[in-house]
């Protein structure tokens, strides 16, 4: 109901992802992470326990101060009066630590919609289950007073004073879910940190190619001009920093087998300090993700042989704020200089170009698998991006490759003569050159520069165009998503890769075997070509064969246009 046109696109961002992972690798995933760490890590309960922190430490004035405002509310109704005041400041407490979302929209003079309704619902039922020993009245006046149900003898001046609470509670559950879990929870729960965004869940392991299509049915019908984002100023990581991590959950067995050798390797530059191992067992898992995640290849597709003194100083600084943000062995307000000392050196020893480092040799094949693996995932970030119902968003720098972390890092000046020589220049490429030569990112700025020229020919079919999801076949069906954009005969469909490393790379030609994909029959298929090869697109009846739509390029954009 709000006169928005959408959101951020965060939430975009975060899907696009998801659709990614591998969603069968969660078991294998999950249980390499809490052996590493020694432990479960439920992520409710840690969100739980990193929001009742924050309330404690930088925003303890303000939930003290809606203690006083619902103790005082209480006075003024028979039934609770007696309540005391530290019952009460707990009850809220508890039930801001609880909120499944950042906050509700009640307005004064408004009905409470169903859906805040349910919100405030499940947080007190959740608050009441994690606190028996309070008095569940307690938590049911706060309800109450949280959904407008006022006592019938309240005047004009009581009720204004309770539409007051309610306001200054939704404005104080937002900043306390941003500290908790932005701030907080994203640089503990590494289970897998692509996951670990800006509006994410970190929880959710994967999101199927049906639930993408249905959000991308609800942006074309209720949000069309939306943003969708990939890389901000905000986000953790970079988009193809996230989709090189997101590779990772292609290969768990792998994945387990290298974080055990290599946790073996460099056992010897780790330290003692209060009888605990510095680095600890996630802050290490943590920097072998980032480091998989920012790793230079060269133009050859090999990996640099070893990291510059500027890399080295970016991990650490990245490695340093995460560590700071986590709360767990250092932070912000009270630094342990001795820790962040052990990081920094740990960073420098792992990354000595040396002979001595045994730990390089064994990282740079893996470094370069994943690098493979995440450009396939980055160029179908990017067709989805620029083709899903909404506006596209491209972060400064991001026409091309960019491996930048969380602030200050994604803040670097960007080359834009690198990148205007680079686009000035794409057009004497061919195909091929651009293949082969994957990681100098030319691939990435003719996928956007296409496809953006195309939008801007063609903008109301991206606008009003419908979006029909299509369905693939075969026996790497699982390994593709499909859909057609459509308006009064106008249409384009595309095919995206996923988990890629079912395939093969790169992902194009008899490697896709026998799969397919069924074209609805309102698509005209005369004149059908491929929009990045100009190849005409051979069918069998209503069915595009995907060995034969990527021939050539691991994407494809076939259009009547």
């Amino acid at each position: 109901d709000w006169l928005v046109h959408g959101t951020t696109g965060y939430d975009f961002a975060n899907q696009v992802a998801q659709l990614l992972v591998d969603s069968s690798a969660e078991t294998a995933i999950t249980k390499t992470f809490h052996r590493l760490i020694g432990h479960s890590l439920p992520f409710g309960h840690l969100l739980y326990a990193k929001k009742l922190q924050v309330m404690k430490l930088s925003l303890a004035n303000d939930v003290d101060v809606l203690g006083n405002m619902v103790d005082r509310l209480s006075e003024q109704n028979r039934w609770y009066r007696d309540f005391t005041l530290e019952a009460l400041a707990r009850a809220v407490r508890e039930t801001i630590a609880c909120f499944p979302v950042y906050r509700t929209y009640l307005a004064p003079g408004q009905p409470v919609s169903e859906e805040d309704r349910q919100i405030i619902e499940r947080a007190v039922t959740a608050a009441k289950r994690r606190n028996p020993a309070i008095e569940e009245s307690i938590f049911n006046f706060l309800r109450d007073v949280l959904v407008f149900r006022f006592p019938e003898n309240l005047d004009v001046e009581a009720r204004a004073a309770h539409t007051h609470f309610v306001l200054k509670f939704q404005q104080t559950t937002g900043p306390i879910m941003a500290k908790g879990l932005e701030d907080t929870v994203v640089y503990i729960y590494n289970r897998l940190a692509a996951l670990n965004e800006v509006g994410g869940e970190p929880q959710q392991f994967g999101l199927s190619i049906n639930a993408f299509h249905e959000r991308n049915l609800d942006r074309q019908r209720n949000w069309p001009a939306t943003l969708l984002a990939t890389s901000t100023h905000d986000t953790k990581r970079s988009e193809d920093v996230r989709e090189r991590i997101v590779a990772i959950s292609e290969i768990p067995e792998l994945w387990r087998r290298w974080l055990q050798r290599w946790r073996l390797t460099n056992r010897r530059w780790k330290r003692t300090i209060n009888e605990v191992e510095a680095p600890d067992a996630d802050e290490e898992y943590l920097l072998y993700q980032t480091l998989l995640g920012t790793w230079p290849i060269r133009d050859s597709g090999e990996p640099q042989s070893a990291a510059t003194q500027e890399y080295i100083e970016r991990i650490q600084a990245y490695m340093a704020k995460a560590l700071h943000e986590a709360k767990i062995n250092t932070s912000w307000i009270q630094p342990n200089e001795e820790w962040d000392a052990t990081m920094r050196d740990f960073v420098a020893k792992i990354l000595d170009p040396s002979p001595r480092n045994k730990f390089l040799p064994g990282f740079l094949p893996v470094a370069q698998e994943i690098a493979r693996l995440g450009a396939i995932n980055s160029l179908a970030q990017t067709l989805l991006k620029l083709t899903s119902p909404g506006v596209p968003d491209i972060y400064q720098g991001n026409e091309v490759w960019d491996y930048s972390l969380v602030d200050p890092d994604n803040r670097r000046p960007v080359d834009y003569k690198q990148r205007r020589d680079m686009l000035e220049a794409l057009p004497t490429a061919t195909i091929d050159e651009l293949l082969r030569n994957w990681p100098d990112g030319r691939m990435k700025m003719f996928l956007t520069e296409r496809l953006l020229q195309f939008r801007r020919e063609h903008a109301d079919l991206f606008y009003r165009g419908e979006y029909l999801p299509l369905r693939a076949s075969g026996t790497l069906a699982e390994c593709c998503v499909s859909f057609a954009r459509e308006l009064a005969g106008k249409w384009m469909i595309v095919i995206a890769p996923r988990l890629s490393s079912r395939v093969g790379f790169p992902p194009v030609a008899e490697t896709w075997k026998d799969t397919s994909v069924g074209l609805p029959e309102s698509l005209s298929l005369e004149h059908a070509h491929d929009l990045f090869t100009c190849r005409e697109i051979r069918r069998d009846g209503r069915r595009v064969s995907v060995s034969d739509a990527l021939s050539i390029l691991p994407f494809a954009g076939i259009t009547n246009l």
